[in-house]
């Protein structure tokens, strides 16, 4: 994780990566900083890893619509819903990445950041 922001080439390929919209909460911390990791070991990931990320986790399959965008370190992934203009953080199991299963970690992006 990068304390700069995404490379314009990273970020493009992360929209072709995951065939999806990105959110625009999730690209303007891109333009700040490529990802990060907590002290508790919460990660957000850069733009040059989600893709294979969401790939790895088979997230399109399993949870279709929704981008992971980091984990726990510890097995629990975050994800939100590439339609959702609020930008509602959801977690799962990373085994287990069934919508219906997930728990709403925060309401919006900025506010679950901010909470970090």
């Amino acid at each position: 994780m990068s304390a700069t922001a995404a490379t314009p080439a990273d970020v493009a390929r992360a929209r072709f990566e995951i065939s999806l919209s990105l959110p625009a909460p999730l690209l303007e911390l891109w333009n700040v900083r490529d990802g990060l990791l907590t002290g508790a070991g919460v990660a957000v990931y850069s733009a040059g890893c989600i893709g294979e990320r969401n790939a790895t986790y088979e997230v399109g399959q399993y949870a279709p619509g929704f981008i992971l965008i980091g984990d726990d370190s510890g097995g629990r992934g975050f994800l939100l819903r590439a339609d959702d203009p609020v930008c509602a953080v959801f977690s799962s199991d990373l085994g287990d990445l069934d919508p219906a299963d997930f728990d709403v970690e925060s309401t919006d992006f900025a506010s679950w950041i901010e909470s970090l």
